[in-house]
């Protein structure tokens, strides 16, 4: 038989029967939008303090109200706080609660606001503190990578197209390559970020209030930049948490292009790095492994990250002015996400500083591929000779080499000179590895020097943060 005692308080008044227990577990959001505690206590003390400067509470009752809170909050970080799915969510847990301990005053909390207004608040707020602790773990990322890339600034390695070699380059400047997307990652948050610390407490259910609330006053105890603009907009809008995801599908699929490198240099085909053990795992029965987990992982969590950010663009995509329950399902995608690219970050910044460079088997892949052969072109084309002229002597030699088995900086002068007489001794100063990335001194290459400028440049930008 169905259970149909469960009762809402804050609204039963215009029932005549209870709502059926299943269904107040199905449309219940306690269990996952409680995480926000903080920010509904947060909210709930500025909106006392707005109340009663406007004369709408007096100040014993704010002091109750505020105190009452202040113990609420002690009993869910203590572990004691009875969540109730028949309270739904997380704003009348903690209204019930508050009223239980102070009495009728805690009823007078909700004058002049509803749901619809505070739950938009509470994410907003959550939302503002997780931005921060991520943008938090990234400059975390950068500093290793910076650090290691200053480090490793003359230590040279294959540079790839299609994945085949290409050029010469150093690990420094390839690290610093993936510093330059995370500075932009940053970039993004910071702006999602401005367009989040907006105030919508005020809008109430869709129309504002009649009360005489000072929107401005809670905006600014509550660091916002100012309250929102218009009421329909304030309780329906979640571009802002569609905005955080698609800054956080981004940085995804940036750590998994970290990470798809990482998989490839530190296996035994490539053997460019070594991975610290304690963010690796063994195999239960192969005993030479070490597998890459975390890397792995973090590749694998970018896809769910890309279907949050597909959750809500769809969740959104239909919905009329104002506010309505499919707005519940905001929260899961956007939970995960945030704690998907927190983690991710978190792992990534732990790990990278720590990435051991494997010099020597760097050193001989980018040996390997005729990986200096452009040098060698612009070298002919300094001679008088036209690119494309000097692109086929090139290849020639390149032709040449495969047959021999000689990369272009082991063969003699007079192997060189059979595709051009121009060439001469000094040849040999562009045709070595450290030649060719050393002439590429200018702001954006690869030479060293200019790797450890661009480094000192990145440390400088995060200190001016």
């Amino acid at each position: 038989m169905t259970d149909q005692s469960t009762t809402n308080a804050s609204w039963g008044g215009r029932f005549s029967e209870p709502t059926d227990a299943f269904v107040a577990r199905f449309t219940a959001s306690v269990d996952f939008d409680r995480r926000m505690y903080r920010q509904d206590i947060q909210g709930s003390v500025a909106h006392a303090k707005m109340l009663c400067k406007v004369g709408v509470l007096t100040a014993q009752e704010r002091d109750d109200i505020i105190r009452g809170l202040e113990e609420v909050r002690i009993d869910i970080e203590r572990g004691t706080f009875e969540w109730s799915v028949a309270l739904e969510d997380v704003h009348m847990n903690i209204e019930a609660a508050l009223t239980q301990k102070i009495g009728i005053t805690g009823k007078k909390l909700h004058t002049g606001r509803s749901r619809n207004d505070q739950v938009a608040t509470d994410i907003r707020l959550y939302l503002r503190d997780e931005i921060d602790t991520i943008c938090d773990e990234l400059t975390r990322l950068q500093q290793g990578l910076i650090a290691l890339a200053t480090q490793e600034a003359d230590t040279i390695m294959p540079g790839f197209t299609h994945l085949q070699t290409a050029q010469p380059v150093t690990f420094g400047h390839h690290l610093l390559a993936w510093n330059a997307m995370l500075e932009r990652d940053y970039a993004r948050l910071q702006d999602c970020r401005k367009r989040a610390n907006q105030l919508p407490l005020g809008a109430a259910a869709l129309a504002g209030t009649t009360y005489p609330i000072d929107r401005h006053y809670t905006a600014e105890l509550l660091g916002f930049d100012a309250p929102t603009e218009n009421s329909l907009d304030s309780v329906s809008d979640r571009d802002f948490a569609i905005e955080f995801c698609s800054a956080s599908a981004l940085i995804m699929m940036h750590l998994s292009r970290f990470s798809e490198e990482l998989v490839l240099w530190a296996s035994a085909q490539f053997r460019f790095i070594d991975l610290p053990d304690r963010f690796c795992t063994g195999s239960s029965i192969m005993p030479q492994k070490k597998n890459p987990d975390v890397p792995e992982l973090v590749r694998g969590k970018t896809g769910r990250v890309y279907g949050h950010l597909m959750s809500l663009l769809t969740l959104m995509k239909s919905q009329p002015l104002a506010y309505n329950k499919d707005n519940q399902e905001d929260k899961e995608p956007l939970f995960d996400a945030i704690d998907t690219v927190r983690d991710s970050l978190r792992a990534f910044a732990d790990m990278a500083p720590h990435l051991i460079a494997r010099k020597a088997d760097m050193r001989e892949a980018a040996m390997r591929g005729f990986s200096t052969a452009t040098d060698l072109a612009d070298y002919v084309v300094r001679k008088g000779i036209p690119f494309r002229d000097a692109h086929e002597i090139v290849g020639k030699a390149v032709a040449y080499g495969l047959q021999t088995g000689k990369d272009l900086s082991e063969m003699s002068l007079d192997e060189l000179q059979q595709f051009s007489s121009e060439i001469s001794a000094d040849v040999f100063d562009v045709l070595t590895l450290e030649g060719s990335v050393a002439a590429r001194n200018h702001i954006g290459g690869t030479a060293p020097e200019q790797v450890r400028a661009a480094a000192a440049r990145a440390l400088q930008a995060l200190a001016q943060r």
